[in-house]
């Protein structure tokens, strides 16, 4: 097993189950608010905010939050961030040099009481280092409803989903569009709180212009699993979260938002941001329910 660090993390697998472990069959807090969204005909909008971007950055969790979004996915900022394209990579940079640790990130996450459940988002490395159970103890101690590891494959997750299930945590788990067709409901059975359907092959990034393959990524998924199905990477603006929501249940909208808050638009032009895309999913959606 390596980690997406700056190096490779060997660990020797004599003293490791890699077995991977069904996943417990009741929802979690995150996947059952997704749910019932859901079932109420919304289209899910989940914002990504980079933690310990600024000193205002827990106050546009919470303008989000009152915005209009389901979920917030906190991104737990690392050095080598392989899924990240430059907007996400520079917020993290930001964050970084300003001090930030997972340790503040959580710790100031325990305070924010957003309303709506929250995701960390991180690479390996950092769960690796901390302990994985530790890892899991302190996203749950913290308020903390879920986790996604966009480097750590399904093939090797049984360790980090066996010390996530037992602390509560909730385990995103990513769906290439080039996965093979009997990939995919594996990832889904395994998969908790939602399916991070990822939208084209490339980085985290705005685009002019929605992928088609977002659209295939999602009706794949949706043809085999009833679990919230949410389309990131590439997801820029109100007009394509709508148009991805033909066949997704709901985005993850992050470099859009973190350019802004790079811009200065700070909480304020947070919520306008998500608002504006609350809106157009609400108006988008409203005579199919």
């Amino acid at each position: 097993m390596s980690s997406g660090g700056t190096g490779t993390v060997s660990v020797g697998t004599d003293d490791l189950d890699l077995s991977i472990p069904d996943a417990p069959q009741e929802p979690g807090a995150l996947e059952s608010v997704l749910r019932e969204a859901r079932a109420a005909g919304r289209k899910l909008l989940v914002p990504y905010v980079t933690g310990g971007l600024g000193s205002d950055w827990a106050e546009v969790v919470r303008a989000v939050a009152d915005a209009g979004a389901d979920a917030i996915e906190i991104g737990v900022p690392f050095s080598d961030p392989v899924m990240d394209g430059p907007v996400i990579q520079a917020a993290s940079e930001q964050a970084l040099a300003g001090g930030a640790t997972p340790v503040s990130i959580l710790d100031e996450l325990a305070r924010v009481d957003a309303g709506v459940p929250l995701a960390v988002m991180t690479y390996y490395n950092i769960a690796f280092r901390t302990g994985l159970e530790r890892f899991a103890r302190s996203l749950a101690a913290s308020g903390v409803a879920a986790a996604i590891l966009p480097d750590l494959p399904l093939e090797e997750c049984g360790p980090w989903a066996r010390a996530a299930d037992a602390a509560g945590v909730e385990t995103v788990l990513l769906a290439a569009p080039t996965a093979p067709d009997d990939r995919l409901p594996r990832v889904c059975a395994r998969a908790r709180g939602f399916v991070y359907a990822v939208g084209l092959v490339g980085v985290t990034g705005e685009r002019n212009s929605l992928a088609a393959s977002s659209l295939v990524i999602a009706k794949r998924l949706k043809a085999v699993t009833d679990k919230p199905v949410l389309v990131g990477v590439g997801v820029s603006s109100p007009a394509q979260a709508v148009e991805v929501c033909q066949e997704a249940d709901g985005v993850v909208i992050g470099s859009a938002l973190i350019r802004r808050l790079l811009d200065g638009e700070g909480p304020l032009g947070a919520a306008a941001f998500i608002g504006s895309v609350r809106a157009a999913l609400d108006a988008g959606w409203a005579t199919r329910r």
